[in-house]
């Protein structure tokens, strides 16, 4: 029996699995969006939402583009219905973005479309789940803190 010798990925060999990774989830996601009648961004846009309001500079920042273009995404969803926009409790100058019940059944519905992520993760058993949910967090979440999506 040939005994299989495992060495250390670099930082490079993981950088590209996880380039692999995120765009085979991208893909997914962007189809997924598609099917919603949204776009990637708008979509990404619904799913921040989902862990809590946010103003439209938070938005900018966590999604990394232009507040200009910021406005824009959050107008096409908000005439869909799908978000919100409020006046914050702590500042009246800002306004903050919330998501809708029909934002959160698009989320729900984007994510159920996602039929090749559902599979590759259906492929794990519960110990690898457990695993992979701690290996993101810890390499993803870590330095912007839990519960932070995109």
């Amino acid at each position: 029996m040939a005994e299989t010798i495992r060495t250390t990925p670099t930082k490079a060999q993981l950088m590209e699995r996880i380039a692999e990774a995120f765009s085979g989830y991208y893909g997914d996601f962007s189809l997924a969006a598609a099917e919603a009648g949204l776009t990637a961004s708008q979509a990404k846009t619904l799913g921040v939402l989902r862990a809590a309001p946010a103003s439209m500079r938070a938005l900018a920042t966590t999604l990394a583009c232009d507040a200009s273009n910021i406005t824009g995404i959050v107008d096409r969803l908000e005439k869909r219905d799908l978000v919100r926009r409020e006046v914050s409790p702590t500042d009246r100058r800002v306004k903050n973005v919330v998501l809708t019940p029909a934002g959160e059944e698009t989320v729900d519905a984007i994510r159920a479309r996602m039929h090749t992520t559902h599979a590759a993760l259906d492929a794990l058993d519960d110990s690898g789940r457990a695993i992979l949910h701690d290996l993101l967090g810890r390499v993803f979440c870590g330095a912007r803190g839990p519960g932070t999506t995109a």
